[in-house]
């Protein structure tokens, strides 16, 4: 399964009104695991950089002013993401609907929202109530987002992808499993893979799925063991 993360930074928040693209950075995904491969321009937005976007991005019109236009770096653009690859993006709304006007002024084909996975819809829907910007998940997932300072669209996408990868419980870039590792087997038995950091407390616990009828009827059960239930045992910490 390919997947591209993608991330856009532009001069406003509506091209609607004028606003374009500055720079787009993306790293491709497959099977949940980064290859290595990444795409990243910055473009000439045929407009003057207001100074609220040079803020943010770091990006000002002497910077911008000799890079290529939009419709001459959309061919390898379009290449890059192909035609059926999902755009995990941050906020996806924003950015598809960036994306699209830039492809609609280009002369090409613009791209159907149900290609995005937003991580932002999916942040909210684990963690309601809780910040869910691209830095506060960092910072929930323990992803180094140190150099950080601006923002630039190929370090986000990077950090993004990590983001990604940690709210979908799928496996960590870089991590290689030993035989047996797994199982426990291929480091001294201690669980895990091995050299894996130890993963602290949980942000907030997980919520009781138990009914207080269910726990009646365990506890039920578990007192027709007898004192020496192994259960008892694991219960205490002193198995």
């Amino acid at each position: 399964m390919r997947e591209i993360v993608l991330d856009t930074e532009t001069t406003g928040f509506d091209p609607e009104t004028g606003d374009r693209i500055v720079e787009i950075g993306a790293v491709e995904l497959m099977n949940h695991l980064p290859t290595g491969r990444t795409y990243h321009q910055y473009i000439n937005p045929e407009r003057p950089m207001p100074k609220e976007a040079f803020d943010v991005h770091g990006l000002g019109d002497d910077f911008l002013r000799d890079k290529p236009k939009f419709a001459q770096i959309v061919q390898d653009f379009v290449d890059f993401i192909g035609d059926d690859a999902k755009l995990v993006i941050h906020n996806a709304q924003f950015d598809m609907k960036f994306l699209n006007a830039e492809l609609k002024w280009a002369g090409h084909r613009v791209m159907p929202y149900s290609r995005a996975v937003d991580t932002l819809e999916i942040a909210r829907s684990k963690f309601p109530g809780a910040q869910n910007s691209l830095d506060a998940l960092c910072r929930r997932f323990r992803i180094d987002n140190s150099n950080r300072t601006l923002h630039g669209a190929l370090l986000d996408s990077e950090l993004l992808a990590e983001v990604y990868l940690a709210l979908m419980g799928g496996r960590q870039p870089g991590l290689v499993l030993d035989v047996g590792a797994g199982l426990g087997l291929g480091d001294g038995g201690r669980g895990g893979a091995a050299g894996a950091t130890p993963r602290g407390p949980r942000p907030r616990p997980l919520d009781v799925r138990l009914t207080p009828a269910e726990a009646e009827a365990h506890a039920t059960f578990i007192a027709k063991m007898g004192d020496k239930a192994v259960w008892l045992r694991y219960k205490s910490g002193k198995a």
